[in-house]
């Protein structure tokens, strides 16, 4: 009589060390891409450049960041996250360290807008959350994507200060460098998620098989669907107009720098408290109403800041309160995809939601640099923050959770 042995899983396969690896590199792609409002005036002023100069080209990073996602998702949903956030993280070091070299506008273009954003894509916590996703049960899955969430956010809160303060005391080119060596830390932290390596995508258990066209084009027939695209395009308008515009708005009125550093870190902070937290809210029947009070919820605030006198009191209270709103839409988003839509194609479909997003943050961060060219003043981008929470709150309403037919399992 003999008997089979399983060969125990070795340690850097666990899920426990899959999770946590998985959110270290979800810290320091979210945490290098949060800082990049830290630049927006030293290049300026290096340069001679007028605002537009840079807001364009840090728009092109998010609209490539955006085009990027989906296609990134495709090559993760087929051949496993591990390689993908790998390749994404040497793309990521090589724009961050080309940015020094850029003489010109294209060449900002070329490397902060094309080069970064498509490290950002190929190494950004979306990739993260669908490997998650696959790893955790389904009662668990929207803990997990707050979890990678808020790992993201704690990433903006260690990275602003820190780097805030390398470019006061060694200069933004050294910065860049340095923040290039950080990307790269990526590729090991990425090492475990290798086991997830498959040439093909599985079938998984419960869900409909289909191809990835077929899902693709079943997903945009769904009405809900669409939906969550087009909200979410203001999330990431709303988003990229702060993270770019927010420091240079506070220095015009005459907020300091250390000031709007700590304003940029509580975002950061109120994230990881707001992105869990929101996981957790996830995790009950009913996602669409928490992720319309989100959006109803920014739009209030930004009302109530721009209506106010600019102050370091206000500044501070709209950090955190925007803070708890900043990511907490993904865990939601993501949610009712995967509610909709199951896990086997789930980095594809968000996706190609997440595309939208960053339409939204390529028109937030290029109008928000163009129209304070023409006017001098943030004032209409503010407003027009206001106006497009409010339609992304009524949007969401109608939203239907539950598998869609064609994903269903007969």
């Amino acid at each position: 009589m003999s008997s089979v042995s399983t060969k125990p899983t070795p340690w850097y396969f666990d899920p426990m060390t899959l999770l946590v690896t998985g959110c270290l590199v979800a810290i320091i792609n979210f945490g290098i891409r949060s800082t990049f409002g830290l630049f927006t005036l030293p290049i300026g002023v290096a340069h001679q450049w007028p605002r537009e100069v840079y807001s364009w080209a840090v728009a092109i990073q998010n609209l490539v960041w955006g085009i990027g996602t989906p296609i990134a998702g495709m090559l993760a949903d087929r051949y496993g996250s591990a390689r993908v956030l790998m390749l994404g993280a040497v793309i990521y070091a090589l724009g961050l360290i080309g940015m020094n070299y850029a003489d010109t506008g294209w060449v900002l273009d070329l490397t902060a807008g094309l080069l970064v954003g498509t490290g950002v894509a190929f190494s950004s916590f979306s990739i993260v959350m669908a490997a998650l996703g696959r790893l955790v049960p389904p009662e668990k899955r929207s803990w997990a994507f707050g979890l990678a969430t808020a790992s993201g956010s704690l990433g903006q809160a260690l990275f602003i200060w820190p780097v805030g303060q390398t470019i006061a005391s060694y200069g933004w080119q050294n910065c860049l460098i340095a923040l290039a060596i950080v990307a790269l830390i990526i590729i090991p932290l990425a090492a475990p998620l290798l086991i997830q390596n498959t040439s093909k995508s599985k079938v998984i258990k419960g869900e409909a098989a289909m191809s990835m066209r077929k899902a693709i084009s079943q997903a945009f027939s769904h009405p809900s669907f669409l939906l969550l695209f087009f909200g979410f395009f203001v999330c990431g308008f709303q988003l990229a107009f702060i993270t770019v515009h927010f420091p240079p708005y506070l220095a015009e009125h005459g907020i300091s720098k250390e000031i709007g550093w700590l304003a940029m870190l509580l975002i950061g902070l109120f994230n990881v408290v707001g992105a869990y937290t929101s996981g957790i809210i996830g995790s009950g029947s009913v996602k669409r109403i928490p992720l319309a009070a989100i959006y109803f919820a920014r739009a209030t605030l930004y009302t109530l800041y721009i209506l106010t006198p600019i102050s370091t009191t206000s500044t501070l209270i709209f950090a955190a309160g925007i803070g708890l709103l900043w990511l907490s839409t993904i865990p939601l988003t993501m949610g009712l995809i995967t509610v909709m839509f199951g896990t086997r194609y789930m980095a594809t479909l968000y996706g190609f939601v997440f595309l939208s997003h960053q339409i939204g943050s390529f028109l937030g961060v290029w109008l928000g640099g163009k129209l304070y060219d023409i006017y001098g003043s943030y004032d209409v981008v503010w407003w027009m923050s206001v106006a497009l929470g409010v339609f992304a709150g009524l949007i969401h309403l109608p939203i239907r959770e539950h598998r869609a037919r064609a994903f269903a399992v007969a």
